[in-house]
């Protein structure tokens, strides 16, 4: 029996739909097989989800059991798939019935069938919304990440058992509400204040106009004249992100893993000091995506360039 299973993928900053097909086959010897260029860490969820499926009380099929991520030539990365691979199972092996056309899934599974932390959840549902998808089933430690996204639904997921008593209609999950951005409020405690800081009125006016303009500040003086302390305090005066800002910048966190537990998006401008002699690689952090190298790869990570926009960095010592 085959299953069709929606899921997706990040390619840099952007989010790919990715179809997970399971299908057990009649005859053959039991065998696990997963195919669609995935790395390590997919390839390694057929025992996560072996185990998340025994330990939750449904059966593993002894069969020739068969994975492909659509579209084959993209590559898959990351634990993401776990979830969609055992939703697959459960319907191909006959033990859960439902519709999931409407339905997207993410979600790195434990042993136990729990659901773990899974990066890049936010552009994902912002996927589903694209693909006009109904639903999105996501860990609920992530829930909130995803509940700002308008005109989905959002399953926070605990555990695989949750899931199985969700499709069989004996404890039905309720889809979190929707969070609008006028309601998120967000704490933000800075380490230094301007406010706080007597004299340099000079320097202070240069960096009111640099934090209300956007523009680049240098400062140059002896050691112990402020510098730092200054710069460090720009967080302070710095304008709250607009929404189309803040989606920005949460989707970069998202991937990168750099978005707080438990919030479901940033209003404050990133600010990042990297090490004065930072490198471009690590700046950038991208994977090459020469054809020598097979091509655009899902693994390009933004890096520290990327995290600060739309905000500031701060580069001491340079020069």
């Amino acid at each position: 029996m085959l299953a069709k299973v929606a899921s997706g993928a990040t390619v840099g900053l952007e989010s790919v739909l990715v179809t997970v097909e399971v299908d057990i086959a009649a005859q053959g010897l039991p065998n696990f097989t997963i195919v669609g260029l995935p790395d390590k860490a997919v390839e390694e969820s057929k025992e996560r989800v072996r185990a998340a499926i025994k330990n939750s009380g449904a059966d593993f099929p002894a069969k020739r059991i068969t994975v492909n991520l659509a579209p084959a030539d993209l590559p898959k990365e990351g634990p993401q798939y776990d979830l969609p691979i055992a939703v697959g199972l459960l319907i191909a092996s006959g033990q859960i019935t439902a519709d999931i056309n409407q339905s997207l899934f993410i979600g790195e599974l434990s042993l136990d069938g729990t659901l773990r932390h899974t990066h890049g959840i936010l552009p994902l549902a912002m996927l589903a919304k694209e693909q006009k998808l109904a639903q999105v089933f996501v860990p609920q430690i992530d829930s909130q990440e995803a509940a700002v996204i308008s005109q989905i639904q959002v399953f926070p997921v605990s555990s695989l058992v949750e899931l199985f008593r969700h499709f069989a209609r004996t404890t039905p999950i309720t889809p979190i509400a929707h969070v609008p951005f006028s309601q998120i409020k967000t704490e933000v405690v800075f380490e230094f204040d301007l406010s706080d800081i007597h004299g340099q009125e000079q320097t202070k006016r240069a960096l009111e106009i640099a934090a209300a303009g956007g523009h680049n500040l240098f400062l140059q003086g002896p050691p112990g004249a402020g510098k730092t302390m200054l710069s460090r305090s720009l967080p302070s005066i710095l304008p709250d992100l607009t929404e189309a800002e803040a989606f920005e910048v949460s989707k970069i966190y998202s991937i990168t893993g750099n978005l707080p537990l438990g919030e479901s998006i940033m209003k404050h401008r990133p600010f990042r000091a990297p090490h004065g002699r930072i490198s471009g690689v690590s700046q950038k952090r991208v994977r090459s995506s020469s054809p020598t190298d097979g091509g655009w790869s899902s693994d390009d990570i933004p890096g520290r360039r990327s995290c600060d926009l739309p905000g500031k960095i701060f580069a001491r010592g340079c020069g």
